[in-house]
Parts: C-alpha cells; structure tokens; sequence
C-alpha cells in the first residue's frame, strides 16, 4: 500500500516572518491527520526557520531545487548535502517552473537527481507537458522521454526513493485543473512506462503525485484514483486552511 503524500510547495512567497506565521497555523490542523506524509517546500532562506517550527512533528521539510556538484565555485548555488546540512529530507527536481524560466532540461535535472540521492534526499522528480504538446497528441511521448531521459542510470533500488509529481504544465497557476480521468490515465501510463524500465514490483511502489491547481474542492476526486497517491500543491498551500483541507482530504 503506498502512503500518500501531501507536499506543499511555497514557490517564490513567504519571507521569514510570514513563513512562521503560516507553518505555525498549518500544524495545528495537521496535528491529527493519520496515513498521510506532508511535507512543506519553503524557499531557501527560511528552511531553517521552518525546520525549527517543525521539529517534533512529522511534517517533512523540502527544497525547492539543488545542484548537481557537491561544493566548488558555483556561485549562487546550493548543493544537496547543504540541504541535508539543512535539515531537509527532500528535493524537488525538474519543476515546470524551473524547466521554463531557468534553462532545466532532461539532462540537468538527471545529474541532480544522481547528486541529490547519493546524500539520501528523497527527491520529488516533476514531469509534465504543455497544453501544444498535449493538444497535439505528445502527452505520453513528452512524460516518456522526460522520465527516460531524467532517469538515466539511475538504480531500480533507488527508485523507492523517489517520488514522481505530474504536473500538466497548462494546469499550473491556471486554475484548470486535469480531470479526474485526465489525471488518472497520465499517472496509469506513467506507472506503466516506469514497469517497462525497471518492473512491475518497482513501479507499484513509486508514490506518483498529481500537481496542477490542486485545491480542496477537487483533491477527494483526485486522491479516489488508483494511481494517485497525492498532490503538490502550489496556491493552495499558501493558506493554512486550505493546504490543512486537503492534507486531510480523507475525513
């Protein structure tokens, strides 16, 4: 059976006090909720404030990015171990956002990937097409190559380790949403290619998330789909209540 998974990510919002604020009133609507991870991607600058808000309870802290080396000259970079250093048990990998605004392409978000893992970061690895690409028929071409190619080399045994968002670049911060049959058959076939790299058993373990305008309206239909085992939330997230409703979308 795999645990479902509610992550929020804060994107670019939420400065140190208001990042207090906001974790400080999500916990207390979290406190209670049973079978389900939650995990909190605040920006870099407050993840230490936010693990310390944190601490004692079972909410997980992430980053948003990393990069590939370790340490060196790269400014403005921040490596896995940093994040490790930092008091995060995940990464997220290969955002649309990042893919768009900031040059990500297959092989970076690969090399990320292999860096962040052999620090043991679980990492959450987006995958997603735009609306050109699904209106054209590419959908399950786009989610094929961009799951080959960003887990190249990487081990079967690593794959438990992972976690899969897919998040249709044309639902994200549009207020459309994937339907539910929509979302369902992106994830059965994401499950479905993932059995062809590796195996059935190493598929069936994978958490695949749905991310694209997630809200409490629509996480029940979301979450009632076999190959739905959570969401990464953007917006939603942003508001104690409303990222505390979908945590507990099972109540």
């Amino acid at each position: 059976m795999r645990k479902p998974v509610i992550a929020g990510n804060w994107k670019l919002f939420k400065k140190s006090a208001e990042a207090q604020d906001l974790v400080t009133n999500i916990l207390p609507l979290v406190k209670e909720t049973a079978g389900v991870e939650i995990i909190i991607a605040p920006v870099f600058t407050v993840l230490g404030k936010v693990k310390d808000a944190i601490d004692g309870t079972s909410v997980m802290l992430a980053a948003q990015n990393c990069f590939w080396e370790e340490e060196g000259a790269y400014t403005g970079e921040v490596s896995p171990g940093m994040l490790r250093d930092a008091g995060c048990s995940h990464v997220i990998i290969g955002h649309s956002e990042r893919r768009q605004y900031f040059g990500e392409t297959d092989a970076t978000v690969n090399k990320k990937i292999t860096a962040a893992l052999s620090t043991g970061l679980t990492v959450i690895f987006c995958i997603g097409e735009t609306l050109a690409e699904r209106e054209s028929g590419k959908t399950f071409d786009i989610l094929n190559s961009q799951i080959r190619d960003g887990l190249a080399g990487i081990r079967r045994e690593d794959i438990s380790k992972m976690i899969i968002a897919y998040e249709p670049v044309w639902a994200i911060g549009t207020g459309k949403t994937a339907s539910n049959e929509q979302a369902q058959e992106a994830h059965s076939h994401i499950r479905a290619f993932l059995a062809g790299l590796y195996d059935h058993d190493a598929a069936e373990t994978v958490r695949i998330l749905y991310g694209g305008s997630v809200k409490p309206e629509n996480i029940k239909g979301l979450m009632a789909q076999r190959d739905i085992d959570g969401a990464l939330v953007g917006g939603a997230s942003l508001n104690a209540d409303s990222f505390a409703a979908i945590a507990n979308y099972n109540e």
